[in-house]
């Protein structure tokens, strides 16, 4: 009887957790080489599943994804999601901060939801300059149905993954770097793990495939368009066509049309493209490199095909012309600040401007949270112009220089040197050393020093980021587990008297940001994500010379409600290497249905699920992420078998 009742009881409790109201989807992902000449010379790309570049990661706000990667290349591999914010779930990030690499051979299943998040993403390999090699894909996180576009429901939907590519693998790049070495310049750009069309003959040889985009006559298409390369920043055109931009990295923007966009390393954008020209002819798609000097970069350009469904013909003629800015550095800077969050009062409408000229510097004004929020009834209005900053943190980047006779990249005078054991589990296990919280948060007079080195940021402290950069190439910086409001930027550089040039009015949040040569930029965020966050260069070369650090954000409450326990299933390393994995609790055990039921129609928990108190698992949150052994998957409240 006791036992009985002891089973009823852990019934009750498996469909209280197991019936999660947050839909979950799984994925099983095989990562392995495959060949492929995108540029006309066989080399080893990373595949997933045998696709390059990956598949899509489709989800709606707040579902949970479960992908279970297999490692079948002959290293350690990590994917980290760029620009999800893994709300207090650290953990999931990806990256060696956070967590143990996947050893070659062997599996690990990620478990995060989107929360409360919207918009256009990308994941990709975090180790060493794997992304180099491919192993990139796309995360569409679509509104839910009580959310609606701000603009009218697009007829179709297209991913564009464009990037600067190199003939050599990525093992080769890692091992120049190590030798000194730079990259140099690029062999081309790829369109989705593809080489151009054959533009030019003397530029582009034969047989090189090509990317098409079929599209139907008077139609309207949303492109959603990530920079995936290694170093180079791209300008993004379609011949005779207007980009009219709506929504950047989860921020639904003041809707504008440009004729081009620069898209920089680590950067994404949605825009709207109505196919109004003449239907019998096709058009070229351009991503070229910007802010380059010499003829050989000519090369580094990548073209695809917009086919219309009822032309006959091919493209040709000359590529439409890149931004003649050589005597108007502004241009590409008042383009980016022209760049705004979406208010209500305008949000759902198309606002037709001119690039590029700077946003008005209102201060102190209002973000109003209904025209790009994930929530149906986003709670009041967020005024980033009247909350005090706690903190500054001013991160100027170094040229790289010889540190113990290797070349090193660094910020503040610090090249970030990753430990053998992760931060995060070094503080989850209590153990000392691993890393310092002694992170100058402000350029010092001081030698270049190696080291692993964090900034000790403050619970829900609303921190000023200003990036200085007095290098002769451009920069891009991303922070993990946020978004953030671009409030300024501008060459020259950043003193206190800056901030009376700050956008404190519709300053768009984003996780990526810019930094021009010779010049600084500026953000606000607010530090309200519990974990620790990795904040690193953009360029793939720079981010593996050290050029990062990461953010411990702790609240000092002892309460388990803003951060979630370390996964079951977590991989231990360096100093924790012998620890084994903690074994699962509790699994909630249920019999196959072979249809979708309502799991609250069930007549009684005893009577549909078998509950072995041996193997069923209540340990690891969220609850809401929770999957069974199997096949199975919950969607709201229903059980799919």
């Amino acid at each position: 009887m006791g036992s009985a009742i002891v089973i009823l009881f852990a019934a009750f409790l498996c469909v209280g957790i197991c019936s999660a109201e947050d839909p979950v989807r799984r994925f099983n992902w095989e990562v392995s080489y495959a060949t492929a000449a995108p540029l006309g010379v066989s080399q080893q790309v990373i595949a997933i599943n045998g696709e390059f570049p990956g598949p899509v990661l489709e989800l709606t706000t707040n579902w949970n994804a479960v992908v279970n990667v297999t490692n079948n290349l002959d290293e350690d591999f990590l994917f980290t999601w760029n620009g999800i914010q893994l709300r207090r779930n650290s953990w999931e990030d990806g990256v060696l901060g956070t967590n143990c690499p996947i050893p070659k051979g062997q599996n690990w299943t990620y478990n995060f939801q989107v929360k409360d998040q919207i918009g256009s993403f990308f994941y990709f390999p975090s180790l060493n300059l794997q992304r180099a090699a491919g192993g990139y894909g796309g995360i569409i996180v679509h509104n839910r149905s009580v959310v609606p576009l701000p603009f009218p429901l697009p007829d179709g939907d297209v991913t564009l993954f464009i990037g600067d590519w190199f003939n050599r693998g990525h093992q080769d790049l890692k091992g120049e770097l190590e030798e000194g070495k730079e990259l140099g310049v690029p062999d081309g750009v790829l369109i989705n793990g593809k080489g151009p069309y054959r533009y030019d003959t003397t530029l582009v040889p034969p047989g090189i495939q090509y990317e098409t985009i079929n599209v139907e006559p008077g139609k309207t298409y949303r492109f959603r368009v990530h920079n995936v390369g290694s170093s180079t920043s791209l300008n993004l055109r379609i011949e005779s066509h207007k980009l009219l931009l709506v929504e950047t990295e989860g921020s639904y923007t003041v809707q504008q049309n440009y004729t081009d966009m620069d898209i920089h390393v680590g950067q994404s954008y949605s825009f709207l493209i109505t196919m109004d020209q003449n239907p019998s002819s096709d058009y070229y798609i351009v991503a070229s490199a910007r802010f380059t000097n010499g003829s050989v970069w000519s090369r580094v350009t990548g073209v695809a095909v917009l086919h219309y469904s009822t032309s006959p013909a091919k493209p040709t003629g000359p590529l439409p012309s890149p931004p003649d800015d050589l005597y108007y550095k502004e241009y590409s800077m008042n383009q980016a600040k022209s760049i705004r969050l979406a208010h209500a009062s305008f949000g759902s409408g198309a606002y037709s401007a001119e690039c590029c000229r700077a946003p008005r510097p209102f201060g102190g004004a209002v973000w109003n949270l209904s025209a790009s929020a994930a929530r149906p009834n986003p709670q009041g209005s967020f005024r980033i112009g009247s909350i005090n900053v706690s903190e500054t943190y001013v991160l100027k980047n170094e040229s790289p220089a010889a540190i113990n006779g290797r070349l090193r990249a660094s910020i503040n005078g610090v090249s970030y040197i990753p430990p053998d054991t992760p931060l995060r589990l070094a503080d989850y296990a209590n153990i000392s050393g691993v890393y310092k919280l002694d992170f100058p948060l402000k350029p010092l007079p001081r030698g270049v020093r190696a080291a692993a080195a964090a900034i000790n940021s403050t619970y829900r402290n609303f921190v000023e980021i200003v990036f200085q950069n007095n290098e002769s190439v451009i920069q891009t910086y991303h922070l993990d587990g946020y978004s953030f409001f671009v409030v300024g930027m501008e060459y020259g550089e950043w003193t206190e008297a800056s901030r009376n040039s700050y956008n404190k009015w519709d300053a768009v949040a984003r996780n990526t940001i810019q930094v021009f040569p010779g010049a600084w930029s500026a953000v606000l965020v607010m530090l309200d994500n519990v974990g620790i966050w990795n904040l690193r260069a953009g360029s793939l070369d720079r981010w593996y010379l050290g050029q990062e650090t990461y953010l411990r954000v702790v609240n000092p409450e002892p309460n388990n409600k803003t951060e979630l326990h370390i996964p079951t299933n977590a991989l231990y390393c360096g100093k924790l290497a012998r620890r084994p994995r903690s074994p699962p609790l509790f699994r909630c055990q249920r019999p196959r249905l072979p249809t979708p039921v309502n799991a609250n129609s069930l007549p009684s928990p005893l009577e549909s699920i078998d509950v072995s108190l041996e193997t069923a698992d209540f340990t690891s949150p969220p609850w809401s992420s929770f999957i069974a052994d199997g096949t199975e998957e919950l969607f709201g409240s229903q059980i799919y078998g």
